[in-house]
């Protein structure tokens, strides 16, 4: 029997099956996608002149602050607690510390460390460390630290629960269900991986004693690992920008911002008052942050008071935190706004705020529009040349955005490509946590604690070992990255053949970006134990 030969019958099936899908595309092409494309431009468009209004305005905002020299002590009242003789150090407020932990190896020497060298009266203080480590190695060490400031006089308490339900939240609000809070007037929280400065104190609890109109003061993050690789690099410029800029002018404006969870003084009434810790949500110090706002307390924000704390600098790590920090606040904004659009102790323009500026702009769109936009509808318009996105949309809005982004960390102006391509791919996680959050879907509530590895011992451990990747190769693909990433350089090779708005320079480098983190290649590599 003759034998057909192959290049007779597989180029015809493939000519087949390309002209089908050709047809196929051509039927639905005009019909449906070009005006589904056309009002998704239109949308991404409306979102990006909000976020573009939304950055220019705290630029005015924070230029008119530092030009006008509106600063905290001027704002509010600060003067030096003063010495009383006849009532010695009951003169002085009673503070707390607390200092939750889970599993902290590395770093809770540090922070506790830290805490029992706060300068302040040494009856007026008590240091609470909330373990809620589940290696019992660990808490024994964590315990065996306590006993160890105790032996040196420090009123520090040592407290363990047996189940870990609500997670942070949980943990805080347990620690002030003890007898001996019921003395304390203020609170304050330091994450595990936060070493304050001994004139901590000194700095901040004058404000609430000599400001009763004052629930909160928020110090600023100082990074101790941001040179560690160019991803805490990445990190910086972001958290930079936040604390410079949108911290500063939620505090100079309507004296309102988003508790940071840590480095921050509470005064005990507020935080009461506002219903005390809730574990509704994975970010139960924003949720508390607007509770108190919604009671007329009013928040400060000191930029020049500073916190050491560790950035995350594995991917893994980076990506867990990410995840919480978007999809908890959309989740409480679906359950606040309500609650915020009803309140009648505070002015429409606070309420505007919240919903609008601090809510909708900075925790929806400014996560949706960066991905949708730019990785997904931008590059769609490539293959669909009868969808044009003006050049204002497409360049200046998008240039000015990440210009203004780039005033918090100026050292660091030269990396700005990186960070845009950096952001670009961390939003593909942000808006899958903005819809979690959103929709209340199943990840709503994962808490993971974010993993700390500790400068001094990461040293330690990369003197000692080969830097090896603690990961298989196969544990490190991260499908949805390299998903993207192949749409990406497929739209560039599209736009290199058939396109004219050389679009396809931003796309190959975007490709490059989405497939370099999907394949794990970016971050500190853990060498092994």
């Amino acid at each position: 029997m003759d034998r057909f030969p192959s290049t007779t019958i597989f180029p015809d099936t493939t000519d087949d099956l390309s002209m089908q899908m050709a047809v196929i595309w051509g039927q639905i092409k005009a019909p449906l996608i070009v005006p589904l494309l056309k009002l998704a431009v239109v949308v991404c468009l409306i979102m990006s002149v909000m976020l573009f209004i939304e950055r220019v305005y705290m630029g005015i905002v924070i230029a008119l602050v530092k030009l006008f020299g509106r600063k905290p002590d001027k704002r509010f009242k600060w003067e030096a607690i003063k010495d009383d003789v006849e009532l010695g150090n009951s003169a002085y407020p009673m503070v707390l510390v607390q200092i939750p932990m889970y599993n902290e190896r590395e770093v809770y020497q540090l922070s506790i460390g830290a805490a029992c060298g706060l300068s302040w009266p040494s009856d007026r203080i008590v240091i609470q460390v909330l373990d809620d480590s589940t290696d019992p190695t660990i808490k024994d060490m964590v315990e065996l630290e306590c006993q160890r400031w105790a032996s040196k006089g420090i009123n520090i308490k040592y407290e363990i629960r047996d189940n870990r339900n609500g997670y942070k939240a949980g943990a805080l609000k347990e620690g002030m269900k003890h007898s001996y809070v019921k003395h304390c007037d203020y609170v304050v929280i330091f994450d595990a991986d936060f070493q304050p400065e001994p004139d901590f104190l000194w700095r901040t609890i004058p404000f609430l004693v000599h400001n009763p109109e004052l629930a909160l003061v928020q110090a600023r993050w100082k990074f101790v690992n941001a040179d560690e690789c160019l991803m805490t690099r990445m990190q910086e410029m972001s958290l930079d920008y936040h604390f410079t800029v949108e911290q500063e002018v939620g505090s100079s404006t309507y004296s309102f911002f988003g508790f940071n969870g840590t480095a921050g003084v509470w005064r005990i009434s507020a935080l009461n008052e506002a219903g005390g810790w809730k574990d509704r949500t994975t970010v139960e110090d924003m949720d508390l942050a607007v509770r108190a706002s919604l009671k007329g307390w009013k928040f400060l924000y000191l930029g020049s008071l500073k916190v050491k704390n560790e950035l995350p600098s594995t991917l893994k790590a980076y990506r867990y935190q990410q995840h919480r920090w978007s999809c908890g606040p959309a989740n409480l904004f679906r359950k606040m706004v309500m609650e915020i659009i009803k309140n009648k102790k505070v002015s429409t323009w606070k309420k505007v705020h919240v919903i609008y500026s601090f809510f909708v702009v900075r925790k929806l769109v400014a996560h949706i529009v960066t991905f949708i936009f730019y990785c997904v509808v931008l590059p769609a318009t490539v293959l669909v040349p009868e969808v044009e996105v003006p050049k204002w949309g497409a360049v200046y809005i998008p240039s000015i955005i990440t210009i203004l982004n780039a005033v918090g960390t100026p050292r660091s102006f030269h990396l700005l490509v990186f960070w845009i391509l950096f952001e670009n791919v961390m939003s593909l996680h942000r808006t899958k946590a903005t819809f979690i959050g959103l929709l209340e879907a199943g990840r709503v509530n994962e808490w993971i604690v974010t993993e700390k590895l500790g400068d001094t011992h990461k040293s330690k451990a990369a003197a000692k070992a080969p830097r090896k990747p603690r990961f298989r190769f196969g544990e490190r693909l991260h499908v949805l990255e390299l998903s993207v990433g192949a749409y990406l350089f497929f739209c560039g090779c599209y736009d290199v053949v058939f396109g004219k708005n050389h679009y396809f320079i931003y796309l190959f480098a975007q490709a490059i970006a989405f497939f370099i983190m999907g394949f794990g290649y970016v971050g500190t590599i853990i060498p092994n134990s």
